[in-house]
């Protein structure tokens, strides 16, 4: 066919001229090439001059973006250009048709105006991103000649009497409103910007957020086609591979979408509400709506727009599968020389449905993500406006209220967290509220035009069953519910076993809180199998509804009438209208739930402020001196101070103050910290000074405290540092009011925690020295009455009421009663001076506790290092090493997963996927192959005049017997596989948490000291969480999508094999977005959580410092500090939702592509090579899912990659070596007594903690007679807690050895040697349960032994007065007493064991003198007859010792009698002694 512009026919009338040139068709479409010649040619030498300079700026300062008035329009009206000319260029191809010779001038000015189109936005986009808008101008001639050239053309038409029966009539009215449309638009600019025409144009500056180079999440300032396709996101992501993520690289939120912006908008809405609307939930919801309303109602815009558009898949389908049968173009009519068709015709060439169908996928996807964008955005804004909004009411909170217990800390926290997120989450799933019912019912019509009355019966089937899954979704949430009360209880035991593991493994009672933990895990997996069961049902529903409605719609199509219309267009268009109408009828059973959600937590937004505490109280409290306040405990001294805060509520009398009120330093009784650092902990928002910092540290006496610190006071304390003692944490808090420099000092009872040397120094250098120098007011209430002789002023308070107050002189006077009181308790406390040196050494044990902890910590903190700090190395082999592993899928963990499943189970669930997946195809392909029959059939009856297809010998019968035969067996599968899922999942659930605890409790006592304790426990709850509910799920998805995704590219490209050609590029294409996606998902997910803790313990410790924060005045930096965590969570938030549209437009659009490639190709072989009806709309129906089913498939990748962490850090402690419980003896060996006599003999032992490490005794020798009391000491790191653990060897004895009775204990099994030793550690530990439980837990002795026990332990009459005796409750940790009492239910459990070998490791070093004094004499009498090896702390208690050894670097100095010993001036031993006293 030959290639003119006008067409070469012999005949042609395209150069006929004589009724005018304007009367020609041909030159009327040539006169509409000139604007677009015109505009590519002056615009690309500018666009190619400027693109290198202006790109460049564009990335580096985005300071210079500035949108010109109606910007939006214009991108709009653009893209509505561009798609009428492609209609037009399809119009003009589609009526070229009919012609011999090909006529250029029907679709070449289309192709031009349409290239034009393009080139008009780059320009404008390159011009307003330089904001130079002179050049303008070249855009503005365009639109004008434009919009002439096609107004003369619409004129011709017109007046030769072509109408809106044709199609391209109605294409050239809808240009020239279009290009009229864009000229106005240019015009607004001039007027706007007054660029020409004007002399003063005005100074337009960008938005402040642009010239704040901080500012980096780009999508409101970006243009419309950035925000549709996220296309500023891309450097953004494919930068994720390069550096990892964090807070730095994401930069700060716009301001519009601030928090303290929000903030005010939902504050505005609120008091503009309070008006009209009553108090509570309605004017919550109200005000909501007014702040946040706007964008939720362009979001449901979209969403409508997207659902209604989702519906050309299924009618464009039909309309192509309908085209292949119908006679075209009969209509065509030939006007001024051209052809015209009408919009029928056009509608009806299976190409342009299919173009079309492309075109209506792209928008409906891009709508679609857009809805989805614009409510979770609105949803975080409202996050971050209802935290501040908390945080602002916390602020105003009157203390009362938590101290009544009205709110606790863990509601405010569930209030921000939970509550918060349900509201969030409502404004995401708002859209589908609305838009499900329009979509359900427009499904339901399209689907009753097509099938008739049978398709309402299909329909019903789908809503009888939603009902059903709500009830599943349901008992989904009331099981997990039941899941996670057991996991709690689980937890607890877990943390109390791995709290108490060294005594557990010294009494070889692992097993037994093994068995405990095992118990409730075995509940927990009971809950799990229901949460299983209903998960599988749902998984089951999901997979089954549709098929069991389509078979229901058919069998029913095919009975109602005997010539039913089972076309393939009807068929495949009803199947993916079934398709569509299932989504929104399963949305709606968790749309429902989680508005409930959202209701029932909008109503615990509401509380009040609370009530009073004294009474005619009537003082003053002089200035610059230093007032003390005294009184019995719960008389009302706190309450007094807190008054004078204005943090009671006053019934009646005035607080006044000689001046206006200002900061106060306030130090609470409980002391309150920060989860800072030491130093802001102590410097608390004030400048650093740093002689009055080191003096305040001197008075505080934290400087040892602080060298013992790993960054000293750069490290972080508080709830997620290092853990502190009560007088540690005691004396920081006091620190923190000494080092403001505020008029006002209020300290409640700063003592109490502290032992007499540290008050004496604090009283002394704190409050006498620094205080008083710099002429303070300084309120003090204490009980340490020896003070009062300090004191310029004393309040005494009783009941709630002044006693008496004055200077001591005064009081002396007037109370000479009460003075004496006092001088009674003030020799009582000078003479309890010298019991309290006891206590002086708890500050020794605090620091000790602190140093073991510190080790614990680095040595664990090098493992972590590895893991996570390798990537900071600045090696750059090693870093691109990291980045390679970051971006590769952990084929291991997922290994490691599978085959924890068993052979069988996996085999099961592999083949039942994989014949599921098969059938489904089955299904399908049955499906074309009866339609394509049933048209065949219809041909043949036409041919043969039969008015019924039943008539000529065709019926439905076999191929719908068949038909139901496979849905049956494919409902059948449906059911398989998920319960095959899930029962794959709890088997690994249980399996691995089995080989967990029981690897943890055979571990060496070396991995305890080493990991942190919550890194252990955390591998016990999140992970253990992950690994039971979150994998199994995750994975059927994800092994659900990738085989759908795989069945319908091979049955397209089984269709159409030409698609194979076309698939390699789409699939690399897919390969790196999912690369480029997974790597940086993972990131910001870590980067969400890891934001929301400081959020939350934000919020924590406010509620707790509250009074401290109000005294100091500091409640704007707060709510600063609020703001900041606030917006840093809430754009890890932003940039996720981001990335997770950039992924799924991209991939929605490669889906298009294959429905497009799809569509021409297997129209093509379908009209060349005869392929049949029914495989085209197979292959349709399928292309159409597939963008679907590769979103899925690349999000549960990526959210897999992140759950098989779990697994991975799991299998790290699996791979951990057990202790070696074997023996070369069995426990039959061992005789029953053993060891009767208790003698040991100690030969040339050394003994380290690990391969690794040094020995910590050196060739130690000894022996100890069978009865002896032997007693060792030594200064700390001398190696006497390492001989005592000797005896159970819990380290490793690498060279002699001990004999015990005549037996090598490294020859017996490790059960038995420490099950027949008993052992008192210096911590007691008691479990939560019984008495009973504490003293014997094998429950081996009988009642009269354990009171006899606790006879001896002088616990008798304690455990007599509890209700329930034996059997009364210990609390978690023995909370419920006293430190002493824990101390001696220690030895009254080691007396129960009945043991002839007793090793006391510094029993009495953190308990008073009296309960030491009864533990000596117990030790004594009680345990006569027993070996007694005693390591400890102070010297005077081995006085009484048969034996003494003085230890020092791992070796034995002194070995002797004490009295000899000491007998010699110059031995250790002595000096010991002589230091102690």
């Amino acid at each position: 066919m030959s290639l003119a512009f006008c067409g070469n026919e012999n005949n042609s009338v395209a150069y006929n001229v004589d009724g005018g040139v304007l009367n020609n068709g041909c030159f009327l479409d040539a006169l509409n090439v000139v604007p677009h010649v015109f505009l590519l040619f002056i615009t690309f030498p500018i666009l190619f001059i400027g693109w290198g300079s202006q790109s460049s700026k564009v990335h580096i300062h985005h300071s210079t973006w500035l949108h010109f008035p109606g910007h939006n329009l214009r991108w709009l009206l653009t893209f509505v250009l561009l798609f009428i000319l492609v209609c037009e260029i399809a119009e003009g191809i589609v009526s070229d048709g009919f012609s011999q010779s090909l006529h250029l001038h029907l679709y070449m000015p289309a192709g031009l105006a349409f290239m034009a189109g393009i080139t008009s936005i780059i320009y404008y986009h390159n011009i307003e991103t330089s904001n130079f808008p002179k050049l303008l101008l070249a855009l503005l001639i365009y639109w004008v000649l434009a919009f002439i050239m096609k107004t003369i053309k619409f004129a011709k038409y017109t007046e030769h009497g072509i109408g809106p029966r044709q199609l391209r009539y109605c294409i050239t009215g809808l240009l020239v409103l279009l290009y009229g449309l864009l000229l106005a638009v240019e015009i607004n600019v001039i007027l706007g910007r007054r660029y020409v025409c004007f002399a003063d144009p005005p100074e337009v500056k960008p938005p402040e957020d642009l010239q704040d180079l901080g500012v980096r999440f780009l999508q409101p300032f970006v243009n419309l086609l950035s925000k549709a396709t996220y296309w500023w996101m891309n450097t953004f992501i494919t930068s994720a591979h390069r550096r990892p993520i964090d807070l730095k690289v994401i930069g700060k939120l716009p301001i519009a979408m601030r928090a303290l912006t929000n903030y005010i908008k939902l504050r505005k809405a609120f008091d503009d509400q309070k008006d009209t609307a009553p108090q509570g939930p309605k004017l919550i919801w109200q005000a909501l709506r007014k702040a946040f309303g706007r964008p939720l109602i362009l979001s449901i815009t979209f969403r409508f727009l997207a659902d209604l558009l989702g519906f050309a898949g299924p009618l464009c389908i039909s309309g192509i599968l309908m085209g292949f049968k119908s006679e075209l173009f009969l209509h065509t009519m030939t006007l001024l020389g051209i052809y015209f068709i009408s919009s029928k015709e056009f509608l009806e060439n299976a190409y342009v449905l299919a173009v079309l169908l492309f075109l209506a996928l792209l928008l409906q996807r891009t709508f679609l993500q857009a809805s989805y964008y614009v409510a979770i955005e609105t949803g975080i804004n409202l996050r971050g406006a209802i935290q501040t909004k908390i945080y602002n009411k916390i602020m105003r909170l009157c203390t009362s209220n938590m101290s009544m217990g009205e709110l606790t800390v863990a509601q405010i926290c569930n209030l921000v967290a939970i509550d918060t997120n349900q509201l969030m989450w409502f404004f995401f799933l708002c859209p589908n509220l609305w838009a499900m019912p329009v979509q359900i019912i427009v499904g339901v019509i399209l689907l009753y035009y097509l099938l008739g009355i049978s398709a309402l019966i299909g329909a019903t089937v789908i809503a009888v069953l939603a009902p059903v899954q709500y009830f599943v979704a349901t008992k989904l949430s009331q099981t997990q519910k039941s899941t996670l009360e057991y996991s709690s209880e689980r937890l607890k035991k877990t943390n109390e076993l791995l709290r108490g593991i060294k005594l557990l493994k010294l009494y070889a009672w692992e097993h037994i809180f093994c068995d405990s933990v095992e118990e409730t895990r075995s509940k927990e997996l009971t809950s799990l199998k229901a949460f299983a069961l209903y998960s599988s049902i749902s998984i089951f529903m999901n997979a089954a509804i549709p098929i069991a409605a389509v078979l229901t719609t058919f069998v029913v199509h095919v009975h109602i009438s005997e010539d039913a219309d089972l076309s393939p267009a009807v068929a495949f268009a009803s199947l993916s209208l079934f398709h569509i109408l299932v989504t929104p009828l399963f949305l709606l059973s968790s749309v429902v739930r989680s508005t409930v959600k959202a209701l029932v937590s909008s109503g615990y937004f509401t509380w009040t402020d609370g009530p009073p505490t004294l009474s005619n109280v009537d003082i003053k409290i002089p200035i610059g001196k230093l007032t003390m306040i005294v009184g019995q405990v719960g008389c009302g001294k706190s309450s007094l101070l807190l008054a004078a805060l204005g943090e009671m509520q006053k019934v009646s009398g005035t607080v006044t103050w000689n001046r206006k009120r200002g900061a106060v330093a306030y130090a609470s009784q409980k002391p309150w910290l920060l989860n800072a650092t030491l130093v802001e902990n102590i410097t608390f928002e004030m400048p650093m000074i740093k002689p009055r910092y080191k003096a305040v540290i001197e008075a505080c006496s934290l400087q040892p405290d602080i060298d013992i610190l790993p960054q000293g006071d750069q490290t972080e304390i508080g709830e997620r540092g290092i853990i502190l003692s009560g007088g540690q944490k005691q004396r920081i808090s006091v620190a923190r009011a000494l080092y403001q420099q505020t008029n006002l000092v209020f300290l409640d009872d700063p003592f109490s925690a502290l032992d007499i040397h540290l008050s004496d120094h604090l009283m002394q250098d704190g409050i006498l020295k620094l205080l008083r120098e710099e002429k303070r007011t300084v309120v003090l209430v204490t009980h340490k009455l020896q003070y009062l002789l300090h004191a310029d002023w004393i309040i005494a308070m009783k009941d709630g009421t002044i006693q008496t107050e004055g200077t001591l002189k005064d009081i002396q006077n007037s109370e000479p009663e009460l003075f004496e009181q006092w001088k009674t308790l003030m020799h009582r406390q000078d003479q309890e001076f010298e019991t309290e040196t006891v206590a002086a050494s708890m500050t020794d044990l605090e620091r000790k506790n602190l140093r073991r902890a510190m080790y614990s910590r680095e040595a664990a903190r090098t493992e972590e290092d590895e893991e996570e700090e390798s990537v900071e190395s600045d090696d750059d082999d090693n870093m691109s090493q990291v980045m390679r592993q970051r971006a590769t899928i952990p084929w291991r963990s997922c290994g490691i997963y599978l085959s924890s499943a068993g052979l069988l189970l996996l085999t099961v669930l592999l083949l039942s996927q994989l014949l599921k997946h098969s059938l489904m195809v089955a299904i399908d392909y049955w499906l074309a192959h009866w339609t394509s029959h049933v048209i065949r059939a219809k041909t043949d009856a036409i041919a043969r005049n039969c008015t019924i297809v039943q008539y000529c010998g065709f019926s439905h019968s076999w191929y719908l017997s068949v038909f139901s035969v496979l849905c049956c067996l494919g409902i059948i599968l449906c059911l398989a596989t998920s319960v095959a899922v899930e029962w794959t999942g709890l088997k690994v659930a249980k399996e691995l948490h089995h080989d967990l605890l029981n690897k943890i409790i055979l571990a060496p006592m070396r991995l305890f000291e080493t990991t942190p304790l919550g890194s252990i426990l955390n591998r016990f709850s999140t992970d253990t969480n992950t690994i039971d509910q979150h994998i199994p799920t995750t994975l059927e998805c994800l092994s659900r999508s990738t085989l759908l995704c795989v069945s319908a590219l091979g049955v397209i490209s089984y269709v159409t094999p030409v698609f194979l050609i076309a698939l390699l590029p789409l699939a690399v294409t897919c390969y790196f977005i999912q690369k480029y996606f997974r790597v940086a998902s993972r990131d910001l997910q870590q980067l969400e959580d890891s934001t929301q803790l400081p959020l939350l313990s934000h919020f924590s410790e406010t509620v707790e410092g509250l009074t401290t924060i109000r005294a100091l005045r500091y409640e704007p930096r707060f709510r600063q500090r609020l703001l900041q965590f606030t917006d840093a969570n809430n754009i890890a938030s932003l940039f996720l939702t981001a990335a997770n549209r950039w992924l799924e437009v991209r991939m929605e659009y490669i889906g298009a592509c294959v429905v497009l490639v799809a569509a021409v190709a297997s129209i093509t072989n379908s009209l060349y090579n005869q392929l049949s009806t029914g495989l085209v709309g197979l292959g349709l129906t399928y292309a159409l899912m597939v963008s679907n089913y590769m979103n899925w498939m690349v999000r549960n990748l990526a959210d897999m990659e992140v759950q098989l962490g779990s697994v991975k850090r799991i299998n790290g402690l699996l791979k951990t070596e057990p202790e070696n419980y074997e023996g070369l003896l069995t426990v039959s060996q061992v005789p029953d007594g053993w060891p009767r006599q208790g003698e040991i003999k100690i030969q040339n032992l050394s003994v380290r903690y690990d391969a690794t490490l040094k020995p910590v005794l050196k060739n130690v020798n000894a022996h100890i007679s069978p009865g002896q009391k032997v007693g060792i000491c030594g200064r700390t790191g001398s190696g006497k807690s390492s001989f005592s653990l000797a005896f159970f060897r819990m380290v490793d004895m690498f060279e002699g050895r001990i004999v015990i009775d005549d037996i090598d204990i490294a020859k017996l099994p490790l059960q038995t040697l420490r099950s027949r030793l008993s052992i008192i550690l210096q911590d007691p530990i008691l479990f939560s349960g019984t008495i009973r439980f504490n003293l014997d837990p094998e429950m081996k002795a009988t009642d009269e032994m354990l009171w006899e026990a606790l006879d001896i332990a002088q616990l008798k009459p304690v455990v007599k007065s509890l209700p329930g005796g034996l059997d009364a409750a210990v609390t978690e940790g023995g909370e419920n007493f006293s430190q002493g009492q824990r101390q001696l239910f220690c030895l009254a459990r080691a007396f129960v064991r009945k043991s002839s070998i007793l090793i006391m490791d510094e029993a009495t070093a953190s308990i008073d003198m009296a309960t030491e004094s009864i533990l000596q004499k117990v030790v004594m009498t009680a345990f006569a007859d027993r070996t007694v090896v005693i390591i400890a702390h102070r010297v005077h208690t081995i006085l009484n010792a048969d034996l003494v050894i003085v230890m020092k670097r791992g070796i034995i100095l002194e070995y002797d009698r004490p009295e000899a010993l000491l007998d010699k001036e110059d031995s250790v031993f002595t000096s010991f002694v002589r230091a102690d006293k």
